[in-house]
């Protein structure tokens, strides 16, 4: 009951995305009333809309009848009735949750559907292509004086056609260009595609001709012109794990020859077999990738350092590696996961929908709205007072610091500014507005969000303050339009009035429902002893059932799931390396062992063994000192005992007697988990497999809960059986076969409270019929379900 409670929210918001843009709604006569609780009436429209729309936004398969539906909307009414007798819509919790609920709801409405389609529609025409441009950037504040401006642009101008007569691009840009981060290479942005640059300087890029320069394009930061060097089909994107051995950009010569020895190394390592996700754990410097075998996210053009980025496209078949590869931030080794094309559409918008509208699309999407509004609500400024208030403005603005007195110049003191819809506003309304938005005046940067500005803009604080003002006007437009939603769409009302529903529902059910049933043990018990017969087990069978792609595969699966837990996980963290006779944990120790802390804290089945040995020279009370100190490294971190495994081999390791005695001195960690689909998640990683290529399911199966095993004829315990459905290879292991009875209490107490919660429901229902009688316009009730 509570799932389906937040599920309405969840659907009356979802349907109101939805909704095509609301209309001033014509005068129509009254409905008839279709229902009377006491003294509260509900009429036909009321229940037709409510039943539409949740007929329309519910699977078809659990649609039901207006005479069922009907039941369920006078159970609702009833409850928020009593919720309403309790005084529940009056508390502020209650006024702040429909608040926000209004708010989420209120957004759907107030942007334009129609151009965020029309937007991710053009964006993934875009996304098909991939553009290589150089840029140039003549920079100019956003709050620059009128003549600044002008003169920027002239430049900007005077340099295009400079451009387009012959010169060098790239000599014109580090002649020139203002964005320091790109000016030095020539403005090189490689290739990109969609949401890499701001929108006007997308718009430009796909535009504008191959070998052309484009248009003075004006961004915050000045006006930028684009030269379109070449254009590609999109590589789409990949995942690729990597293995990062860093190296600093200011590392002598031994140094770097020490990275380069040990990601030859690492190569050497896995050309001869070595799993990747295994070698990865072990010596990778990235932290962040490490314990997950070093898989990155998907990987699109423009988004990574070039040589990665090129390296990672490079590959062509999952599992294939790169050779070592150099960037900044050290050499790399790639192992290809995935390689996609651009998606389709219908994947994609969705999410294309929610970038339109929170990149800077999000500005072309205000103006359309606000273009709209004002046809709604006229704007009326007064102009004098506008005049005399833009003047106000001071440097401080332009560093965020502006600062007023009250009260303010006769001539501005509560003066309105401007009028909107017929609501007027006041210079001090606007005035507190313009403290709390005023930022510091932003530095030239284009391309990248992150990319270095070359120093801070100079502009005018008059034209800081009018770019405010229209800022303004518009949250006041916004503002207004929210304000009377209410008024303006039926639907919106309708809405809104099923989230109140909605919200006081769920408390009284909370109060005289959920929560009773869950609290109350005596009554539950009552209930099962009541009701026995309906909680019973049929007769099941113990089973194992294990999926993968091959034979092979099952067989390796079938291996590491043998036995009994804990189950060997085949991993294990960087073993710690002992100065003869040393027993502490050193300062180099506590990283590797904090990642074992690390390991242990993201997988509660995990278990570690810790084991230690010694060179023949040392006594056998010092391997034991080695596991004595790093096992209370761990508890101190929050690891139990009951998750440490401790193996002493008082000397060398088998087989490792003739090796170096450094190699003897050790502490190494080997991962176990008490959970078999840890073991899986093991298995696909070292087979370099997607992590659903291999299943595992165990556990009382009855019929018709498993088409394997009911698939096995005659279930007779002890056997296993291999089955060859299309595409897979599955291996049924069934064990101990349980005959039907019943439930115990605690076996079934998750359904008895269930059945409890809904035997309170149906009483509490009885009281409040009583509380608040029916009356029903049985005429109308026919008329719906025809």
């Amino acid at each position: 009951m509570r799932v389906l409670t937040g599920g309405l929210l969840l659907t009356l918001l979802a349907a109101a995305c939805k909704t095509t843009t609301p209309t001033t709604v014509q005068t129509v006569p009254a409905q008839p009333v279709l229902l009377t609780l006491g003294n509260r009436s509900f009429t036909t429209d009321d229940f037709f809309q409510s039943f539409t729309k949740n007929q329309l936004s519910a699977d078809s398969v659990q649609r039901t009848d207006v005479r069922n539906y009907f039941d369920l909307y006078t159970n609702l009414k009833l409850k928020v009735l009593a919720a309403q007798a309790e005084g529940r819509d009056t508390t502020e919790a209650f006024r702040e949750e429909i608040a926000t609920y209004r708010k989420q709801l209120a957004q759907s409405y107030l942007t334009d559907k129609v151009l965020i389609e029309s937007l991710a529609a053009e964006a993934y025409q875009r996304m098909q292509q991939e553009v290589n441009a150089s840029h140039l950037l003549v920079a100019v504040s956003e709050d620059a004086a009128p003549a600044d401006t002008a003169a920027a642009y002239q430049q900007a101008m005077a340099l295009r056609q400079r451009a387009m007569a012959g010169e060098d691009f790239v000599k014109l840009v580090r002649e020139n260009s203002k964005d320091q981060a790109t000016a030095a290479t020539g403005g090189n942005l490689g290739y990109f595609s969609t949401f890499f640059v701001v929108y006007p300087l997308e718009t430009a890029a796909y535009a504008t001709p191959v070998g052309s320069v484009s248009q003075p394009v004006r961004t915050r930061y000045g006006y930028d012109l684009l030269k379109i060097n070449d254009r590609r089909p999109s590589r789409g994107t990949v995942r690729v794990a990597h293995i990062l051995v860093r190296l600093s950009p200011t590392a002598d010569e031994a140094g770097q020859q020490a990275a380069k020895q040990r990601i030859d190394a690492v190569y050497e390592r896995l050309q001869k077999g070595e799993p990747f996700d295994e070698v990865c754990r072990d010596v990778s410097d990235d932290l962040t990738s490490k314990l997950n075998g070093g898989v990155l996210p998907l990987i699109e053009t423009g988004r990574q350092v070039p040589p990665f980025e090129e390296a990672a496209f490079a590959l062509t078949k999952p599992g294939e590696l790169s050779k070592p590869v150099r960037t900044n931030y050290g050499w790399h080794i790639l192992k290809l996961i995935d390689r996609r094309g651009v998606q389709p559409y219908a994947d994609l918008a969705a999410s294309l929908r929610q970038r339109v509208a929170t990149d800077s699309r999000g500005e072309v999407l205000r103006q359309a709205v606000l273009q709209r509004l004002t046809k709604t609500y006229p704007v009326q400024p007064n102009a004098a007072v506008l005049t005399t208030a833009l003047t106000k403005a001071d440097s401080s603005l332009l560093r965020g610091q502006w600062r007023y007195t009250e009260p303010l110049d006769p001539a501005l003191q509560n003066k309105p500014l401007v009028t909107i819809g017929g609501q007027p506003y006041t210079v001090n309304q606007f005035f507190a507005y313009v403290r709390q938005k005023q930022q510091p005046a932003r530095k030239p940067n284009t391309a990248a969000p992150t990319r270095p500005a070359e120093q801070p803009l100079t502009g005018s604080p008059a034209v800081a303050m009018q770019h405010l003002y229209d800022r303004y006007v518009g949250d006041r437009l916004l503002a207004t339009e929210e304000s009377n939603l209410e008024q303006k769409s039926s639907e919106f009302r309708s809405l809104m009035n099923e989230i109140r529903d909605g919200v006081l529902m769920s408390q009284v059910m909370e109060e005289h429902v959920w929560g009773k049933s869950i609290a109350d043990s005596a009554g539950q018990l009552a209930y099962y002893e009541q009701h026995k017969d309906r909680y019973q087990f049929p007769e099941r069978i113990r089973a194992t059932v294990i999926t993968a792609p091959t034979d092979a595969q099952l067989t390796q699966a079938r291996e590491w799931l043998g036995g009994k837990a804990p189950y060997s996980l085949r991993r294990t963290s960087p073993a710690l390396v002992y100065a003869p006779n040393q027993t502490t944990v050193s300062a180099k120790d506590r990283e590797s062992l904090y990642e074992v802390v690390v390991n242990l804290s993201r997988n509660p089945d995990y278990i570690v063994e810790v084991a230690a040995s010694h060179d023949p020279t040392e006594r056998d009370s010092v391997s034991a000192g080695r596991i004595r100190n790093a096992v209370a490294y761990l508890r101190q971190n929050g690891i139990g005992l009951g998750r440490i495994m401790e193996k002493d081999y008082q000397g060398t390791r088998p087989g490792e007697a003739k090796q170096a005695p450094a190699t003897q001195r050790r502490l190494t960690f080997q991962y176990f988990s008490t959970s078999k689909a840890d073991v899986v998640q093991a298995l696909t990683g070292h087979l370099g497999l997607p992590t659903d290529a291999i299943t595992v399911s165990e556990g009382l199966f009855a019929k018709g809960a498993n088409p394997y095993v009911d698939s096995v004829n005659p279930r007779k315990p002890g056997t296993t059986t291999t089955l060859r459905p299309a595409g897979k290879v599955v291996s049924v292991q069934l064990d101990q076969l349980e005959p039907a009875r019943p439930k115990t209490f605690a076996e079934a107490r998750g359904s008895v409270i269930n059945d409890y919660q809904a035997q309170l429901e149906q009483q509490w229902l009885a009281q409040l019929r009583q509380q608040y009688p029916a009356q029903i316009n049985d005429t109308e009730l026919r008329k719906l379900a025809k």
